[in-house]
């Protein structure tokens, strides 16, 4: 029988609490992940810290009963912190607070981007489906006024917006203001998928271009400079790398807020996202998206290269002329960039999708859906009156 190190199990079940959560799956993979990742004593750290971001002098007063000095303990936070296995956050507070990671959704796996080996990425891959494979409840369409919570949404790429729709466009799809309306620096970062299929010696199809992460939330983008997994560059750069992914087709995917930290170029052949959600039978029902694409068909010249630029297979050739499925398209925009006659358009749905206000409140939202309401309020009241949570 396996005989299993109880820290880690009680990480794992710390990590579960979190709002994205960390289950326990059969073959012991959440195990092995986390004992890749963190030392014993970094697992007992770990276990002690909150979902919400704490000074080092509040956390001192939780493990300075295990014998651990201030000392220590400042300098195992600053360990994790660049190994990516905890978060530091420095907006708005007079001093660096910490918190809890989670382990997906653009949590600690993530930050492994540079240091990926083969073997994390099949185990935690085998992690995931055996995960997914016990979920309760699959991914379902959104019903009507709920909010998507994909952590990422679709907007259009910029030149994929007539000068007249661009003025009406609001700031939240349009990536040019996104960029601009940044609240401090700006870093790019390889893209963990593109870079995992390398490493298993799949290259992506679609693209040579791998730094293509734009990290535009001030904490995120220091946090990653300070993990040496991103580093910073101008607002004139960012348009730079847009504009080259727009060359590639890719889709663009801010983080799924009003206060976007992130901005993803992905495509259909390696980001996971997109290739999950592609084999359903309605994908446009999955995306959290604004827009889709309608074709003038007396313009149309047949020449097919909306078909090979979409991502989603949402193009197709009828009698040698191109249409739309609309139970496809995302309103990506790339098919408007390549049509030389301009018989694609994008069109706004009449319903907007509703936008959490930042990514606080789309983990809390996440939370609530996982745990109730009742006890989601009694999670909140702890975390305002400074509990650990």
């Amino acid at each position: 029988m396996r005989t299993e190190d109880p820290i880690y199990r009680q990480l794992q079940k710390r990590l579960d609490r979190l709002p994205a959560g960390f289950p326990e799956v059969a073959s012991g993979l959440d195990i092995h992940l986390l004992k890749r990742l963190f030392t014993q004593e970094e697992a007992k750290l770990a276990i002690q810290l909150s979902m919400k971001p704490e000074p080092i002098r509040r956390i001192y007063g939780r493990v300075k009963k295990s014998g651990m000095s201030l000392e220590r303990l400042q300098k195992l936070v600053g360990q994790m912190a660049r190994k990516g296995t905890i978060l530091v956050s420095e907006e708005g507070y007079s001093e660096k607070r910490y918190s809890s990671a989670a382990f997906s959704v653009g949590g600690i796996y993530n930050y492994q981007v540079d240091r990926l080996t083969e073997d994390l990425i099949n185990e935690y891959w085998q992690y995931q489906s055996e995960a997914r494979s016990k979920a309760r409840n699959a991914v379902k369409a959104p019903k009507k006024n709920r909010m998507n919570m994909l952590p990422l949404r679709t907007i259009p790429v910029e030149k994929s917006i007539s000068l007249p729709d661009k003025v009406q466009i609001g700031h939240y799809n349009n990536v040019r203001k996104l960029i601009e309306n940044i609240r401090g620096k700006i870093a790019v970062a390889n893209c963990i998928c593109r870079q995992s299929g390398d490493i298993l010696g799949k290259p992506c199809a679609k693209t040579d271009l791998r730094e293509t992460c734009l990290i535009i939330g001030p904490d995120h983008a220091k946090r990653h400079v300070d993990m040496g997994i991103g580093r910073f560059i101008t607002k004139e750069k960012a348009f730079d790398i847009l504009d080259k992914a727009q060359k590639a087709g890719l889709v663009l995917q801010p983080e799924n807020s009003k206060l976007p930290e992130a901005i993803c170029c992905c495509c259909g052949d390696c980001c996971v996202l997109l290739k999950q959600l592609t084999r359903a039978p309605r994908p446009v029902d999955l995306f959290a998206t604004n827009y889709y694409a309608e074709v003038n068909p007396e313009f149309c010249n047949s020449c097919g290269t909306c078909v090979q630029i979409c991502q989603l297979d949402a193009r197709v050739m009828v009698d040698g002329i191109s249409t739309v499925n609309l139970d496809r398209c995302i309103g990506c925009g790339n098919c408007m960039t390549v049509c030389a006659t301009h018989a694609n358009r994008l069109r706004e749905k009449e319903e907007e999708m509703p936008l959490f206000k930042d990514k606080e409140d789309y983990y809390m939202t996440m939370l609530s859906n996982r745990v109730g309401k009742p006890k989601m309020y009694l999670l909140k009241t702890k975390m305002f009156l400074g509990f650990k949570v």
